[in-house]
């Protein structure tokens, strides 16, 4: 079973920084897309930004500009760059990844147990 284990969370006055990195292990061939996501109490979780294997990037539209998505394919790893944070940024955050578990098998999505950033006003 794939693994994806999530750090970098934590509390935050409004306009500071966070980063998220979001560690992929176990069963892996290859990994396609990686992602991140959010849920904020009470809300749907929404997209915050993927970014494919080659490194083609995708951002909610409302985030470009301060959230920057990156990822190190050699460590399986996906990063989210989070800076002039606001209240309304305080969510859990999830990483996801497309992984291909081995050489001819089918990709199948796998979630990470969510991250909680906090943003004080």
């Amino acid at each position: 079973q794939v693994q994806l284990v999530e750090s970098g969370g934590g509390l935050v006055q409004a306009g500071g920084s966070l980063r998220l990195s979001c560690a992929a292990s176990r069963n892996i061939f290859s990994i396609n897309a990686m992602g991140w996501y959010r849920q904020a109490p009470g809300k749907e979780r929404e997209l915050v930004a993927t970014i494919s294997s080659g490194g083609s990037r995708d951002y909610a539209d409302s985030l470009k500009g301060r959230f920057t998505i990156s990822r190190d394919n050699a460590k399986n790893t996906v990063y989210l760059q989070m800076n002039s944070l606001k209240p309304e940024d305080t969510a859990v955050y999830y990483c996801n990844a497309a992984v291909r578990g081995r050489l001819g098998g089918g990709v199948s999505d796998y979630w990470g147990q969510g991250t909680q950033v906090t943003v004080s006003s």
